[in-house]
């Protein structure tokens, strides 16, 4: 009776494939939402093709929110790959053709450090969107220097979680 329960209990491993499957899913969806923001902000944003704009600001910040939408599928990917790895089987096709990747997941802290390190940069790439907004608003020297000391401050702490 312990052995057919504990075969069973390691069986309902499995269910974890619905997360891989619909992060895969909504990590495609991402992607593609996000190529077609680009598309659409070089048509319809872009100076060279619309006279009415006057700068590239609102391209620059239609691109980085794109990148956003990039990171948070690359974040769903890792989640989907890793914990397939995790809690499945390794991929045969991926440990012969890539030895070291970045999806290849050997712990669950491993995939959470990933996770994290990609997440800082959407946290990162989200400040700038919020900076760009704000930048024509900037009208003395310290508002451009709480800018500098904010950029400095991020690249530091990323320092200092790659460091570690």
């Amino acid at each position: 009776m312990e052995n057919k329960f504990e075969k069973g209990l390691w069986g309902v491993r499995y269910i974890v494939i619905l997360a891989v499957i619909l992060s895969i899913v909504a990590s495609i969806s991402l992607i593609i939402i996000g190529s077609w923001d680009i598309i659409q902000a070089i048509i319809f944003n872009n100076p060279l093709f619309n006279s009415s704009i006057e700068n590239n600001n609102q391209l620059l910040f239609k691109i980085i929110s794109s990148i956003d939408l990039f990171l948070i599928g690359i974040v769903l990917l890792i989640f989907g790959f890793g914990i397939y790895e995790l809690f499945v089987s390794e991929i045969n096709f991926a440990k012969a053709k890539f030895s070291e990747s970045t999806l290849k997941i050997k712990s669950l802290d491993q995939l959470k450090n990933k996770i994290i390190k990609v997440i800082i940069i959407v946290l990162i790439v989200k400040f700038f969107e919020k900076i760009l907004k704000l930048t024509e608003n900037f009208s003395t020297p310290e508002d451009i220097l709480f800018f500098a000391l904010s950029i400095l401050s991020i690249c530091l702490g990323y320092f200092l979680i790659n460091k570690g």
